[in-house]
């Protein structure tokens, strides 16, 4: 399988990067796997309109073009991020703006949007401080965002949604369970 990872945390030694190592080293070895690092690759997030560049030319914005290739070479995507203020990280939000556009990602047939990218799956790892009740019922979940509003649009599916909930408070037990857990359905891919 071709498995596309984008991760999106500038820390190379929190608890996200030891999700994105427990990933790779678990992944079985027959597997093509390509890391997309957003903070190493210093992408630029900012979606810029005006006359020059027009949202309807996003599709054909010459800088982006290595990226849609990355995506539509993958098969499998696996997205690492922590939420940050209830959303994605700013870095993460922006490629999603500059790559996931309209004539790529997806289109509209009358008035529903329809996926360009089917015949992909994904699996979302996201951590977080909150505590899970709290987050569940009184925060918006951009793991269930992405999911939902960006990926089923662009007809990426199924989608796993992995949340690791209240970090902060969790013992060094409870994050090698969270790690054992992950290392288990990357083994699954």
């Amino acid at each position: 399988m071709k498995i596309l990872i984008i991760y999106a945390y500038p820390n190379q030694t929190g608890f996200s990067a030891a999700v994105l190592k427990t990933v790779q080293e678990n992944l079985h070895a027959n597997h093509q796997v390509k890391l997309l690092d957003l903070y190493q690759e210093q992408f630029d997030p900012l979606l810029v309109f005006n006359e020059q560049q027009r949202r309807r030319d996003l599709v054909t914005e010459p800088a982006m073009q290595e990226y849609r290739e990355m995506l539509e070479w993958s098969e499998q995507l696996i997205v690492i991020f922590p939420i940050w203020w209830s959303g994605m990280p700013a870095i993460l939000k922006g490629f999603i703006d500059r790559v996931f556009v309209k004539g790529f990602a997806y289109e509209y047939k009358g008035l529903l949007p329809v996926g360009l990218l089917k015949g992909r799956q994904a699996w979302i790892i996201t951590s977080h401080d909150t505590p899970k009740p709290y987050a569940r019922f009184f925060q918006q979940d951009y793991g269930r965002v992405l999911k939902r509003q960006v990926f089923g649009m662009c007809g990426i599916k199924p989608v796993k949604l992995t949340e690791i909930a209240y970090l902060r408070g969790s013992s060094l037990e409870k994050r090698e369970k969270y790690l054992r857990k992950i290392a288990k359905i990357s083994k699954a891919l």
